[in-house]
């Protein structure tokens, strides 16, 4: 099964906004899965990483794809407006 690759930094606000996004989504969006994001810690992971071209946490990526880079004016509620466009992209939900 394919998933969504979600760069993420301990700690980081707006990291744990798209995390809050991910739940609301499972529970709102019919046919998703919160099982279908790979949440990858840049810091732990730094080699996997550094293949992948962003600036910002959280990026995701549907396989090399980038489909969002949070920027730092992103609230909670863009964060989550991309992440279900992202959604949405990858799975044609």
């Amino acid at each position: 099964m394919d998933k969504l690759t979600i760069f993420y930094l301990e700690g980081c606000p707006y990291c744990r906004s798209a995390v809050r996004a991910a739940k609301k989504l499972e529970a709102s969006l019919p046919g998703f899965s919160a099982d279908r994001i790979e949440w990858i810690d840049e810091r732990r992971n730094a080699d996997f990483a550094a293949r992948y071209d962003y600036y910002y946490v959280p990026s995701v990526f549907f396989g090399e794809k980038k489909l969002y880079e949070c920027s730092p004016s992103d609230d909670e509620d863009t964060i989550g407006r991309h992440l279900r466009d992202a959604v949405k992209t990858a799975f044609g939900l």
